[in-house]
């Protein structure tokens, strides 16, 4: 997800005249756009959809992560116990 400086940069009172307008962009473009105040960044806008698909994701890296650590520290379970457990 990479920011296009020519459309996704807006001032802040870009989005106070017209915040329908911020919205749609974000929706359709589906990158954040960066809120600036005098020159300087101060919030990101992001689609709600968006916003969701990005923490799925991080939540599946951050369990994969756990799963890679827990296999390096000797943590695994065999398939067969994990059925027993399950009742499978």
């Amino acid at each position: 997800m990479t920011i296009k400086f020519s459309e996704d940069v807006v001032p802040l009172t870009d989005l106070k005249i017209n915040p329908g307008k911020i919205v749609r962009h974000v929706a359709k473009a589906h990158r954040p756009t960066l809120l600036t105040s005098r020159g300087r960044g101060v919030a990101v806008v992001q689609s709600i959809e968006d916003f969701e698909a990005a923490e799925d994701e991080r939540a599946f890296m951050r369990a994969v992560v756990a799963g890679l650590s827990d296999l390096e520290a000797g943590q695994e379970v065999s398939l067969k116990d994990v059925k027993a457990r399950l009742g499978l």
